[in-house]
């Protein structure tokens, strides 16, 4: 059973005795508790173990000396930030000063390490706890964010499980196959649950950011290497992805290609921007936008696979395609979509040049397909529980 989502101040990253850390994480005191309690917790935490003075809560409107009120601080929740692409654009919003980072992941203590070990600011981010393969436990993060106290100025759906060797699917706790589990349908339904909070913030641009891949949009070069993405008609996600008595892919494919449901699931997170940007943009004046940073090769999104991959994709990428892009640049693109007052159009698929500049992508016929966004849209609200 998936762990109920829970806060961790920032804070408690400059805990200088081994274990502590851990001893706090698992203090009840954080776990699934009313407002009134969470904040005197986290006070008392605060207390015992910040070296620094105490700050605003985050989001928190500041005056400046001659009365006049200035933009606050922006918080963003950022899902997947303990690695990778998404700690990389953790770092690179949190340095600016301008915004507070709440990590979203399934791992306090990887996350603390690695928020430490990024050389982030206490008191800049806030740690909790989401984790994608449990739709309860989506639930519980949305209400534990609420409970915080702070307001949403953008969200950012980051998060990814890539299995390309895998031959079986593994489920979440929901039953859904893992890679459409957890990187569309886990997004989906967080990006459902929180738009009324995006919606409630006073911050001047309030932004929807779902990552894309080059991979899922077979009009690049990238997009038409084996397996090739394709949804069909949708009859194994409508099917529920059980593989029992259906289909673990959602086209419906007898045979499971683990690849090939990451690429699926990246085609849904394309056609989920525009499908928000299409039923809330022009009502709600938030922005919905997707993109694709660049080729991150040494990205831990690789992990699981084989292990000559891994050690000939980053020099093939570097040196022969020079599309290469390192975490700490992915990241700058990232926050740049976030918070780049140039970069407010709402239905965007971003992508970068060899010169850093941004552009206007353009996505496949599939991955652009309205229609199939709808019939996508009505199928995901009945798997989440929204229909």
């Amino acid at each position: 059973m998936a762990l109920q989502a829970a806060l961790l101040p920032s804070t408690l990253s400059s805990v200088p005795k081994k274990g502590s850390l851990g001893a706090a994480v698992k203090d009840t005191a954080f776990l699934s508790v009313p407002q009134k309690k969470l904040q005197a917790a986290s006070l008392s935490v605060r207390t015992q173990v910040a070296t620094t003075a105490p700050v605003a809560t985050p989001g928190s409107s500041t005056a400046a000396k001659d009365g006049k009120k200035t933009v606050r601080e922006g918080v963003v929740v950022i899902t997947g930030a303990s690695s990778g692409l998404g700690l990389a654009a953790a770092k690179a919003l949190a340095e600016t000063g301008k915004w507070h980072v709440v990590m979203a992941c399934r791992d306090f203590l990887k996350a603390a390490k690695a928020a430490k070990g990024a050389g982030m600011a206490d008191g800049s981010y806030t740690i909790m706890h989401l984790d994608l393969a449990s739709l309860d436990s989506v639930r519980q993060f949305v209400d534990n964010f609420r409970r915080a106290g702070m307001p949403l100025d953008s969200l950012v759906c980051n998060a990814a499980i890539y299995r390309p060797t895998a031959r079986t699917p593994t489920f979440t706790a929901d039953g859904y196959e893992m890679s459409v589990g957890v990187n569309h349908l886990g997004h989906f339904l967080l990006a459902r649950l929180l738009l009324d909070d995006l919606q409630r913030s006073d911050y001047p641009s309030r932004r929807l950011i779902i990552l894309g891949s080059i991979t899922g949009n077979t009009n690049t070069l990238a997009g038409n290497i084996p397996p090739k993405a394709g949804l069909g008609d949708l009859r194994g996600l409508a099917g529920g992805l059980r593989g029992q008595n259906g289909s673990a892919m959602i086209d419906g494919s007898e045979s499971f290609d683990g690849a090939k449901a990451y690429k699926d699931s990246k085609i849904c997170n394309m056609l989920s921007m525009q499908e928000l940007h299409r039923r809330y943009h022009e009502d709600t004046g938030v922005t919905f936008a997707s993109l694709y940073p660049g080729c991150i090769a040494t990205t831990g999104l690789f992990r699981e696979h084989i292990p000559l991959f891994r050690l000939l994709f980053p020099p093939f990428q570097k040196f022969i395609t020079k599309g290469f892009v390192s975490e700490a640049e992915s990241g700058k693109r990232l926050a740049q979509v976030v918070s780049d007052p140039s970069l407010t159009k709402s239905g965007v698929y971003w992508s970068w040049n060899k010169d850093s500049a941004s552009f206007e992508n353009q996505l496949s016929q599939e991955a652009s397909d309205p229609e199939k966004a709808r019939k996508l849209w009505e199928i995901s609200e009945k798997l989440v529980g929204l229909a």
